[in-house]
């Protein structure tokens, strides 16, 4: 009954703040706008229907390269390509003001949530994946200078038509000298290694992590993929968040569903909210497939050093499940050095049985 209320309580507060975006967005439209939208997209320069892109094997596409002050509003993007898996094989990156690594970088279905690497639809009020293989993204991406997004082709065929529309307000005076960059990081575990038998973890020695950076900024959320390795309930792992260099986490969490902000191994069925949903469930054995986001709008999590995201898999991680996430955040630049990404074939989802470790 309390974990009821609970939810109830959550999706009460999810409905407030849709009603706030909608009412300020209304109240916005009587008065003036200081800038100039301006959209870059793959429309036909010649005035035909052919408003698509094609991406060679090892090419990359350029989406946009502007110049600012800028802060880009929406990005869309819809492709045609047969080649299996292609979600997590064109890889996103985006660089803010002339910067030589990516603050944003991950296969672009894992950036939108679709970190199976298929195609499914849901809602949320940063991401959605509309019908029919409608890719949107809403989070708002400030650059004082400059702001490039690529697309790197790492398949096998060509990508046969890439639509693409990145929309962004040219602004008519300087960013604020405090504004905080909007960073995107990937992370695979194939497997997880679990410790079976384990019951006892304080300081999440062995977490799976979402994301880790040094600086100032806040994280926003992240959306993670799961392909369970053996039977069982994968998802008693509890959130933990290391803030400005804690030893032991100052936030620490009940388990995977309730950082998702759901129940009771989500046997309600999927679900998408604006904040916080299940939208892909499986069952719990072996090669069952799940997908689960979460994002801290109403109260992003503030660092002023850095911050370590991290996450158990299973009790104190005693399971060894396949993890794929992206977690997103806003932070001061230059930024931490990313991990390395991992090599195309060993991002595609497959089940690794526990006895082959």
């Amino acid at each position: 009954m309390r974990r009821l209320l609970i939810l109830s309580f959550i999706l009460c507060m999810a409905g407030q703040a849709r009603a706030q975006t909608l009412d300020q967005m209304l109240a916005s439209l009587p008065r003036p706008h200081d800038y100039v939208l301006k959209t870059v997209s793959s429309y036909d320069r010649t005035g035909g229907n052919a408003d698509s892109r094609t991406i060679a094997p090892g090419g990359t596409l350029t989406l946009i390269d502007a110049d600012g002050p800028g802060v880009i509003t929406h990005l869309w993007v819809t492709i045609a390509d047969g080649e299996p898996y292609h979600l997590k094989k064109l890889l996103l990156k985006m660089y803010w003001d002339g910067e030589p690594n990516p603050s944003v970088l991950a296969p672009i279905g894992d950036f939108f949530g679709l970190g199976l690497g298929e195609y499914f639809t849901y809602q949320s009020l940063p991401l959605a994946v509309a019908s029919n293989k409608a890719l949107n993204c809403f989070f708002p991406m400030p650059f004082a200078r400059h702001a490039r997004i690529t697309i790197t082709n790492q398949g096998h065929d060509r990508v046969q038509a890439f639509y693409y529309s990145v929309e962004y307000r040219a602004l008519a005076q300087p960013l604020a000298k405090d504004t905080l960059y909007f960073h995107a990081q990937y992370r695979q575990a194939t497997p997880n290694h679990g410790i079976p038998g384990n019951t006892i973890n304080r300081d999440g020695k062995d977490n799976y992590v979402w994301m880790e950076a040094k600086g100032r900024g806040h994280y926003v959320g992240v959306t993670m993929s799961v392909i369970e390795n053996q039977d069982g309930w994968w998802g008693e792992g509890d959130d933990m968040f290391f803030i400005d260099g804690e030893k032991l986490p100052s936030i620490n969490g009940t388990g995977t569903e309730d950082y998702f902000l759901g129940a009771w191994d989500f046997s309600g069925g999927p679900f998408s909210y604006l904040l916080f949903g299940a939208p892909v469930r499986g069952q719990e054995l072996e090669g069952q497939r799940w997908s689960v986001y979460r994002f801290h709008l109403d109260s992003p999590i503030t660092f002023t050093k850095s911050l370590r995201a991290t996450i158990e898999h299973g009790t104190a991680n005693n399971r060894s499940d396949n993890f794929y996430s992206v977690a997103y955040w806003y932070q001061t630049e230059p930024h931490a050095p990313f991990p390395p990404m991992p090599d195309v074939e060993d991002r595609l989802p497959r089940v690794i049985p526990v006895g082959a470790q």
